[in-house]
């Protein structure tokens, strides 16, 4: 592992260009619900990710457990995406899931999938996670097989899953693509809002009658709940607006409004670390345009559903090596995630699988990836720490508007007064050969920091603040990431923390005439507390 930068000599300063004015109380932040910071499994990769009774995937565990003593509460686990559309039920398999790989349809995942009953003894391997179950509408509503499937699986989520470790579930990935898939259209090009309407309902009220009968004690109120659309309605030819009036929500069945977003693709031209991920525009540029759009439908509906990003991540198609696995992409994700938070999204739901590019961890050990933490997985660390125990305190997140497309900053409250601070560099700093985090620079350029200064009504005199550093060698770093001079690397206790000696943590400012101002190098972000 290479040992994390210290903050020293080797920095150097560039003086304050502007200074941010931060209300000391709440106004009209977004307020997140508790375990803000959750995760989105791919359907065919949850077996990887959690293990079966007789061998739980522990490091996956204990990573889970180091969020939730953060927040409050364990993150919530979706588990679903393209594959829970692949997937048919075989009473007699004797694994959890056997799949084919069909590289002209995807090398990342399989296509031709088969679950077994085993595959339902993963959902008891998390203890207190909370998990939503991804069921087939892709063949589940087309064809007798997947019909099949759907009543036969059913009951064996609702048992596997309880009533205490449920969240929601859902019907059907991104229904939008059944038509245009690149990996085979599973529907018409004809195929409309009114039809997918139709077989939505029929098929969620079959799950519904499913759990009714089998289980009886847990199945009521939210436990008969889904989370829907589940695609992104911006660029969908089934418009939500035309689902809902075709009364996709008839009963009152949607819990939340989920949507997806990916910044860009992996094979997009033009996508670079710097004018993509570590920038603020399109960040938010992304989430106020699925703001809009749920707000715009929301406004005609009689239910209303709260919004959550069902799946995300930096860039379709699993991600691209250099970008999505590099420390700049763990700064976009706390950016990312604490912008969500201040546009009132209540939870946002990190997708990840097996050998994904983004992931935030490896889960096992396969001839493309090692397993371990990677680096987006620090950024999740930062975004909980940053918003505290959820469970406890009313938390609000707001934007502080900053003068460059590299730098972002957040006011966190709890119970309407000022707790915290999210200061973002994302000025890039790189130290590998072409940026790409394998091979060092032998001479590494000075790496700049910036001061961010912040003016706080009613601060007092010489008002303390601790800091807390998200750090790595620079945007292109792939490993060596800390959170307060904690690792949370497999290797050295299976993804617990560790607190480093070679960081600087401890850091104290003051104010001075109502100002904090804090010093971040390039390519690192600060989480300013005070009190």
């Amino acid at each position: 592992m290479k040992a994390p930068v210290l903050l020293s000599a080797i920095l150097t300063a560039a003086s304050s260009t502007a200074l941010y004015n931060v209300n000391p109380s709440s106004h009209n932040g977004g307020s997140p619900d508790a375990s803000f910071v959750s995760f989105s499994i791919e359907f065919s990769s949850f077996p990887d990710f959690a293990g079966n009774k007789s061998h739980p995937n522990e490091f996956s565990y204990n990573l889970l457990n180091n969020l939730g003593r953060l927040s409050g509460s364990k993150p919530y686990v979706r588990v679903g995406a393209n594959t829970q559309d692949y997937a048919l039920y075989n009473a007699s398999l004797q694994v959890g899931l056997d799949g084919v790989v069909d590289p002209s349809r995807s090398p990342d995942y399989p296509t031709t999938i088969q679950i077994g009953p085993a595959f339902f003894e993963s959902y008891r391997t998390w203890p207190g996670v909370r998990f939503s179950h991804g069921f087939n509408l892709g063949l589940g509503g087309n064809s007798s097989e997947g019909w099949r499937t759907l009543i036969d699986t059913a009951p064996l989520a609702c048992l596997a899953i309880g009533g205490d470790n449920f969240y929601t579930w859902e019907y059907g990935n991104e229904p939008n693509n059944y038509a245009t898939s690149a990996q085979g259209p599973v529907r018409p090009k004809s195929w409309d809002a009114k039809a997918f309407t139709k077989q939505w309902l029929n098929g969620s009220e079959a799950i519904q009658a499913q759990m009714r009968k089998h289980c009886p004690k847990p199945a009521h109120g939210d436990y008969l709940s889904f989370m829907a659309p589940s695609y992104d309605d911006r660029v969908s030819n089934l418009n939500a607006t035309v689902a809902w009036s075709e009364g996709l929500d008839k009963h009152g069945s949607v819990r939340w409004y989920s949507v997806h977003n990916y910044i860009d693709g992996a094979m997009s031209p033009g996508v670079t670390l710097q004018q993509t991920l570590m920038n603020h525009t399109r960040t938010t540029r992304d989430v106020d345009e699925q703001v809009a759009e749920y707000k715009r439908i929301m406004s005609v509906n009689e239910h209303h559903a709260p919004l959550i990003f069902g799946e995300t991540n930096s860039l379709y198609n699993q991600g691209k090596p250099g970008l999505s696995n590099s420390f700049g992409a763990t700064l976009w994700g706390v950016d990312f995630n604490l912008y969500s938070a201040s546009a009132g999204f209540k939870r946002v739901h990190m997708h990840q699988g097996t050998n994904y590019r983004y992931q935030a961890w490896q889960p096992i050990d396969t001839d493309k990836t090692a397993k371990g933490t990677k680096a987006p997985y620090y950024g999740s660390i930062a975004v909980a720490a940053a918003l505290g125990d959820l469970t406890r305190d009313s938390v609000s997140v707001s934007s502080i508007p900053m003068s460059s497309d590299a730098e972002a900053a957040y006011a966190i409250y709890s119970k309407g007064s000022l707790k915290g601070l999210m200061v973002i560099n994302m000025h890039s700093y790189n130290t590998t050969k072409g940026g790409e985090g394998v091979e060092p620079l032998p001479s590494p350029s000075p790496r700049p920091s910036r001061d961010f200064s912040f003016s706080v009504d009613g601060l007092r005199p010489g008002a303390s603040a601790r800091i807390q550093r998200l750090m790595a060698n620079g945007s292109d770093a792939i490993t060596g990431v800390t959170f307060d001079g904690w690792s949370y690397n497999m290797e050295l206790d299976n993804g617990k923390p560790v607190r480093l000696h070679n960081v600087t943590t401890g850091e104290v400012i003051r104010a001075s005439r109502g100002v904090l101002t804090v010093r971040v190098p390039d390519s690192s972000a600060a989480l300013v507390h005070l009190g």
